[in-house]
């Protein structure tokens, strides 16, 4: 067996927009890329070699919610979901952000094909219950958008997976300095897509892929 690797590191948002147009233009296709560490693998199999690539997917993990609950990927199983990382203090992106994934949420409201998760970076202030306080404030009332927490090792490393930028920084606005970025997830847990939150046309380019996306699991 032979293993390949090959590595991409945190999103520049600049360079991933143009190759993500490339790829997305290939409209023969209308299939999504994948993104991250992949590792290519050649395997024997009666006398000939079979070549397989196995990308970088998501690992398991587990975050209190909201609702004061534990959330792992289990809870995501057979769904895509879209991911991003914010925190309830935030001045900046993160209202933006919110409202914009809002708008997404509504058009997939009740699909139980699709879910969504609000990383907090703000592991000091963003208990549960100011989660949920939060949540409803935006108007989410189902179990379709977690919000979900953790300790700081837990919560700066399950970025780093998803190729998304976060730092603790004194000097940032609220303390806290992050990408603004939404993360389209498969089943399998892969990146299929990332996308400006703040960004209205990027917005409409994240529901179109949705739609595309989920047709690969019709």
């Amino acid at each position: 067996m032979k293993i390949l690797n090959s590595k991409i590191p945190f999103f520049s948002f600049t360079c991933f927009c143009l190759f993500f147009h490339v790829a997305c233009n290939q409209k023969s296709e209308e299939k999504l890329p994948i993104y991250g560490q992949s590792n290519t693998i050649e395997n024997e199999i009666n006398g000939k070699i079979v070549v397989d690539t196995v990308y970088h997917s998501i690992p398991d993990f587990s975050f209190i919610n909201q609702d004061s609950l534990f959330i792992s990927q289990d809870f995501f199983n057979q769904k895509i979901y879209i991911a991003n990382f914010f925190f309830t203090r935030c001045p900046t992106i993160c209202p933006v952000m919110q409202q914009n994934m809002l708008t997404v949420y509504e058009e997939y409201k009740n699909d139980e094909r699709v879910a969504f998760l609000s990383h907090s970076i703000d592991y000091r202030n963003d208990h549960p219950w100011v989660l949920k306080e939060y949540a409803d404030r935006l108007g989410v009332d189902n179990s379709q958008w977690q919000f979900v927490n953790g300790q700081k090792d837990e919560v700066f490393n399950i970025s780093k997976e998803y190729l998304v930028f976060t730092t603790e920084d004194e000097n940032a606005p609220g303390g806290y300095d992050h990408q603004g970025l939404f993360i389209l997830v498969d089943q399998q847990r892969r990146i299929r897509g990332a996308y400006d939150g703040t960004e209205d046309e990027q917005i409409q380019k994240l529901l179109n892929d949705v739609k595309i996306l989920c047709k690969e699991y019709e």
